[in-house]
């Protein structure tokens, strides 16, 4: 499968509790690795034994060695897209040992080197060509709405190759309906929200402001919109003809670090969707319960990746996925 989207340099440290003004604390453990929405998405598909492909940009330097050479070591093919003197985005985060919440400071894709000052989410970059190649073997793109001058273009070409498009939607972002017109299934955190005038694509009604986001969401195009609530069930609605609205209740557990989740959940729902036979009978909705089983397993293991240490879990889970 391919993603679209951001790449990270995480910095996370474990406190007792996050640093109140002009207070040091010491940490008690730390972990340097590959992080943001989109590269966390593609190294749980390929812990769960679906090839990932990762467009993005990264960059040069120490820093983008250090993403580049993570994410290789956990399956991860990487296309780079960066210009000249990019560094990857760098994210700190705290996680409170006691109850797994994370605090995250993180410049995302708004400044990537010294020539980003500003310009929006690409850094003001146009984008760079996108190889023919990486549709090779590819049956579904995954984008975060990070780097849209990336991923509307790819986006646009998974259309007319009939490969469906998901999208993390973490926060509403300037110019993201126009990628919201090319997606099948969007799956949005409980922060999003669709500004009031975010116009439909190719008409003049305008989508957001109704109060219910689901609705607003698929009115910009996508068939199937979910909206995640941490440990609370995660909201579907399907699209006309179907038009089910339905809660789908996430597993509990025994919270170790929440950090990912989101991206977890993301990751799974893609690697079930590439694992489904093109045109198949199976409900979307049973993906969503199953991709929200597998992100609530991960909050019972530290990072991101913590839960993929388990032979067992990671064994059962691609049983259940056929691959």
């Amino acid at each position: 499968m391919l993603v679209c989207g951001l790449a990270t340099l995480d910095v996370v440290q474990t406190v007792e509790h996050v640093p109140g003004p002009n207070e040091k604390v010491v940490a008690t453990g730390l972990a340097v690795a590959a992080g943001g929405p989109a590269a966390n998405a593609a190294v749980t598909c390929a812990a769960l034994g679906v090839p990932a492909r990762l467009v993005t940009r990264v960059g040069g330097g120490p820093l983008g060695a250090a993403v580049l050479g993570d994410l290789a070591a956990a399956g991860v093919e990487v296309v780079d897209l960066a210009g000249p003197g990019d560094t990857p985005p760098l994210s700190t985060v705290l996680v409170t040992r006691a109850t797994g919440e994370r605090a995250v400071v993180s410049v995302n894709a708004t400044r990537v080197g010294s020539g980003a000052e500003g310009g929006g989410d690409g850094g003001g970059r146009g984008a760079g060509e996108v190889p023919d190649g990486v549709w090779d073997g590819v049956g579904v793109l995954l984008v975060d709405g990070h780097h849209l001058d990336l991923a509307v273009p790819v986006a646009r070409a998974a259309r007319v190759r009939g490969v469906p498009v998901l999208l993390d939607g973490g926060s509403w972002k300037p110019g993201l309906e126009e990628l919201l017109a090319l997606v099948a299934v969007a799956v949005v955190s409980a922060d999003f929200a669709v500004p009031g005038d975010a116009a439909v694509a190719g008409d003049a009604a305008v989508a957001g402001g109704t109060g219910d986001v689901l609705a607003d969401v698929r009115a910009l195009g996508p068939w199937l919109v979910a909206r995640s609530a941490g440990p609370g069930p995660i909201e579907v609605l399907t699209g006309p003809g179907d038009g089910r609205r339905v809660g789908v209740p996430v597993p509990p557990v025994a919270v170790v670090d929440t950090l990912g989740a989101g991206d977890v959940l993301h990751g799974a729902l893609a690697a079930w969707w590439a694992a489904r036979e093109p045109g198949g009978t199976s409900d979307p909705v049973d993906g969503i319960r199953w991709a929200g089983a597998v992100a609530s397993a991960s909050c019972a293991a530290p990072g991101a990746r913590g839960w993929a240490a388990d032979a067992a879990l990671v064994a059962r889970l691609r049983g259940e996925l056929g691959v």
